[in-house]
C-alpha cells in the first residue's frame, strides 16, 4: 500500500511543477485522495460488497469533485490534475501512467448490462481538460484526447484525437515536440504542435497558393523578356496591364490567421 503511494505522489511531483512537496501532495491534492478512496472502494466491490463500495465512491465525490465508480479498474501512478468534475464510468480501465484532466467523462453510450460501455485506456494515455470519451472501445498506449474533444472511436497507440467529434490524427514527427515530450515524460492538456487536421489543411491550402502565386510570377517575367527581345519594345507594352509579375500574395499572414 505504501509502495503505491510514494509511486503516486512521485509521479504528481514530475507532472506537476505546482507541487512544491511531499507534503503538499499528500494533503493538498484532491486526485490523489479520490485514488485513494477508489482502491478501497473497488476492493469492496470486487469482493461483493457493492454496496459499501457505491457509498465510499459517493463520499469520496463529496469530498474530491472526482466520480470514480467502484467498479472501474485504474492502473499504477494515474494522475488526474485538479480533478473537479472528472467523471469514470464502472466498466471503464485507466492503464499505468496516464494522465487525465479536469472536467473529463470516460462514459459509456450502452444501456446494455454487464456489458463493456466504458473505454479502455491504454498506458501513458493523456486525457485534456474538459474531454469527453464515449464508448467500449480502447485509446492505445501513448494516445492524447485534446481538450473539449468528444472522442467516439479507438484511437491508435501514439496518435493524437483533437475536435468534436474528435478526428484522429498519427503521431507527427516534430523534432521539437518530440524532445520536449521525452524531457518532460508528457505533454501538458495533450497539447502539441500540428495536432488540428483542418488547421493543417488550410496551412496546406494557403501555401500551395503561395507556390502557385510565385510560379505566375516567373512566368510572365518570362514572357515579359522574350516579348521584349523579339519586338524590341518596351516590356511594359508587350505584356498586359492586368499581369501580375511581382508577387502580392501574403501566406505568411494567412498562417497566421489559423494558428
Amino acid at each position: 500500500m505504501f509502495s503505491r503511494l510514494r509511486e503516486d505522489i512521485a509521479c504528481i511531483r514530475e507532472r506537476d511543477p505546482a507541487a512544491r512537496s511531499t507534503w503538499e501532495v499528500l494533503t493538498c491534492y484532491p486526485g490523489l485522495h479520490a485514488l485513494l478512496l477508489h482502491r478501497l472502494a473497488h476492493a469492496l466491490w470486487m469482493r461483493g460488497w457493492r454496496w459499501s463500495g457505491r457509498f465510499i465512491s459517493h463520499l469520496s465525490r463529496g469530498v474530491t469533485g472526482i466520480e470514480i465508480h467502484p467498479g472501474a479498474v485504474v492502473g499504477r501512478r494515474v494522475f488526474i490534475d485538479h480533478g473537479m468534475g472528472v467523471v469514470i464510468g464502472e466498466t471503464a480501465e485507466v492503464g499505468d501512467d496516464c494522465t487525465i484532466y479536469q472536467g473529463v467523462t470516460l462514459g459509456g453510450t450502452s444501456l446494455s448490462k454487464g456489458a463493456k460501455r466504458h473505454p479502455t485506456l491504454g498506458r501513458g494515455v493523456i486525457v485534456s481538460a474538459g474531454a469527453k470519451v464515449l464508448g467500449g472501445f480502447t485509446v492505445g498506449d501513448g494516445a492524447r484526447v485534446g481538450s473539449n474533444a468528444v472522442l467516439l472511436q479507438a484511437v491508435p497507440a501514439g496518435a493524437t484525437a483533437v475536435g468534436i467529434p474528435a478526428r484522429v490524427v498519427q503521431k507527427s514527427a516534430d523534432a521539437a515536440r518530440e524532445q520536449a515530450a521525452a524531457k518532460m515524460g508528457f505533454s501538458a492538456y495533450g497539447v502539441t504542435q500540428g495536432d488540428d487536421p483542418v488547421a493543417q489543411a488550410m496551412k496546406g491550402l494557403i501555401d500551395n497558393a503561395s507556390g502557385h502565386e510565385h510560379q505566375i510570377a516567373l512566368l510572365w517575367q518570362a514572357i515579359e523578356k522574350l516579348s521584349a527581345r523579339s519586338r524590341e519594345l518596351p516590356m511594359e507594352d508587350c505584356v498586359p496591364q492586368d499581369a501580375r509579375t511581382t508577387e502580392r500574395f501574403d501566406a505568411e499572414g494567412l498562417n497566421r490567421l489559423v494558428k
